[in-house]
C-alpha cells in the first residue's frame, strides 16, 4: 500500500484531484477548506474499510479517486484539517498493524 500526505496542497494539485473525483467530491472540495490530503493506493475492499475507519477516527472527508489502475486497485483521498487527516491516517496504520 502506497501512502502520502500533502500538507497545504497547492490549488493546482486540488484541481488535479478534483478531475479524478465523482461530482460529490468536487462539490465538497469547492465548499470546504482543505489543509491536507492523505492519499492511499489500496485494494477495493480496503477502500471501504479504511474510509469507514477514517471517518470514525476524525472529522475528515473521504472520496475514491478514479484512475487507470487495475480493477482491484484504487485510490482513497482523505481530506480536511491537517491534524484530522494525520489522525485518520494514524488510525488506518494502527488497524493494519493490529491485523497481523
Amino acid at each position: 500500500m502506497a501512502t502520502r500526505i500533502i500538507n497545504a496542497p497547492h490549488p493546482d494539485v486540488l484541481q488535479m484531484l478534483q478531475r479524478r473525483m465523482p461530482p460529490h467530491g468536487r462539490a465538497w472540495v469547492q465548499a470546504n477548506r482543505v489543509d491536507s490530503v492523505g492519499l492511499m493506493q489500496i485494494a477495493v475492499a480496503d477502500l471501504f474499510y479504511f474510509s469507514d475507519l477514517a471517518l470514525k477516527a476524525a472529522g475528515v472527508f473521504t472520496v475514491e479517486l478514479y484512475g487507470t489502475c487495475p480493477q482491484h486497485v484504487t485510490s482513497l483521498a482523505i481530506m480536511g484539517e491537517t491534524s484530522s487527516v494525520r489522525m485518520a491516517m494514524d488510525a488506518i496504520a494502527a488497524a493494519q498493524q493490529s491485523e497481523f
